[in-house]
C-alpha cells in the first residue's frame, strides 16, 4: 500500500530543495532544483514544479498521494506576492491544501522547533526573523532594515573599495583573483568593465556577483584586509537586526542561529558567534539549528494538517542527511 505522504519546500536562497515525507516522519525523499523566487529566476515557476515532480518520483508517490504542501518561499513579503507564489505549485491534479510563507518563516520552525529565537538568513538573500515567547514573527524588514551580508553585496563592496583603491598589500592575491573572476587582466580594465555595469541583465549581474562571494569569504579567512572589512560590515549589520529584534523579546537570554551560505562559513560564523557574545540588549546564545529549513516545511505541513509534531517523528525525520544542515 502507497503512503500517503506530505511536501515541504524550502524556497531559499538560488536553489529550490524538496522533501517528501510520509505521515510519520520518514523522508521518502529530497530533490533539489533551481530557484523559486521570480526576483531571482524568471523560470521560477518551472524550476519549483519540475523539483516537485522530481522529488515525488523519487518516492514512488503519485500526486493524489499528497495530503498537504508546505512552501517556504524567498521574496514572499505580502498579499501581492501571492499570485506568483501560487503559481508555483501549480501542478495539474496536486489538489491537496497548500500554505505558503516567507523562507525566513521555514528555517525558523527546522532550526528551533516552533521555540523563541532569532534566525539569521544569510547566503543567496537575507533577513532576520525572531519569534518570541508569544509567538510573535518580528522581521527586520518590518522596520525597513535591512543587513547587506547576502552573497552578492559582499563581492559588490569588495569591487567597489577595490576600485576605490582601499586596499593592502596583502590583498593582492584576492585582487588577482578578483580580475581572474571577471576576466581582465588589471584594475584599469575592471574599472572599465564596471563604469559599462558588467553585465546589462540585472539578474544576471546580481547572480554573477553571488557566485563570487566565496571568494571574499575565503580571503577573509586567511587574512585578507579587504575582505575581512567587507565581511566585517555586512556582520555589524546583521547585529543592528539582531538587536533590534531582540529587544522584542521577555527573556534576557535569546538564542540565535544562522542559514545560509555566508553566514555559515567559517569566518562570518566565527564573526557572527563572537560578536553575540557582546550583546547590548540581551544576552544572545548562538545555536546550531536542529533541522534543516524543508524539514521545517515538513513539521509545519504535520501541524496545518493537524497531526502531532511529536519525538518519534522528529527522529524519524532526522535519520535522513538533509533534514539536518
Amino acid at each position: 500500500m502507497k503512503h500517503e505522504v506530505v511536501i515541504g519546500i524550502d524556497g531559499g536562497g538560488s536553489q529550490t530543495r524538496v522533501m517528501v515525507s510520509d505521515l510519520y516522519g520518514n523522508i521518502l525523499s529530497y530533490a533539489v532544483g533551481g530557484a523559486s523566487s521570480i526576483h531571482k529566476d524568471r523560470n521560477a515557476h518551472k524550476n519549483v514544479q519540475q523539483t516537485i515532480r522530481m522529488a515525488l518520483t523519487m518516492a514512488g508517490c503519485r500526486l493524489d498521494q499528497v495530503k498537504g504542501l508546505y512552501a517556504g518561499i524567498a521574496g514572499y513579503e505580502s498579499d501581492q506576492d501571492m499570485e506568483w507564489v501560487t503559481r508555483l505549485t501549480a501542478i495539474e491534479g496536486l489538489g491537496c491544501p497548500k500554505w505558503y510563507v516567507n523562507d525566513s518563516v521555514v528555517a525558523h520552525t527546522g532550526a528551533f522547533m516552533g521555540n523563541p529565537g532569532i534566525v539569521v538568513v544569510s547566503g543567496t538573500g537575507s533577513m532576520i526573523l525572531g519569534i518570541t515567547e508569544r509567538e510573535i514573527p518580528i522581521k527586520n524588514v518590518d522596520f525597513h532594515h535591512y543587513a547587506a551580508s547576502a552573497a552578492r553585496f559582499l563581492s559588490y563592496d569588495a569591487v567597489y573599495q577595490m576600485l576605490a583603491g582601499n586596499i593592502h598589500p596583502s590583498d593582492e592575491s584576492l585582487v588577482r583573483q578578483i580580475q581572474t573572476y571577471w576576466g581582465v587582466e588589471n584594475r584599469d580594465q575592471l574599472r572599465m568593465l564596471a563604469l559599462s555595469g558588467f553585465i546589462e541583465d540585472p539578474q544576471e549581474r546580481d547572480k554573477k556577483f553571488g557566485e563570487m562571494a566565496p571568494l571574499i569569504t575565503t580571503a577573509a579567512e586567511a587574512g585578507s584586509p579587504l575582505a575581512r572589512s567587507v565581511c566585517d560590515e555586512g556582520m555589524k549589520q546583521i547585529m543592528v537586526g539582531v538587536e533590534i529584534i531582540g529587544s522584542f523579546f521577555k527573556s534576557d537570554h535569546v538564542s540565535v542561529t544562522g542559514i545560509g551560505s555566508v553566514v555559515n562559513c567559517a569566518y562570518m560564523k566565527s564573526k557572527l558567534i563572537n560578536s553575540l557574545q557582546s550583546g547590548i540588549n540581551k544576552q544572545y546564545e548562538f545555536q546550531n539549528p536542529q533541522l534543516s529549513a524543508a524539514a521545517g516545511a515538513v513539521l509545519m505541513a504535520f501541524r496545518s494538517l493537524g497531526l502531532q509534531v511529536d519525538s518519534q517523528r522528529v527522529e524519524s525525520m532526522r535519520r535522513h542527511p538533509h533534514a539536518t544542515w
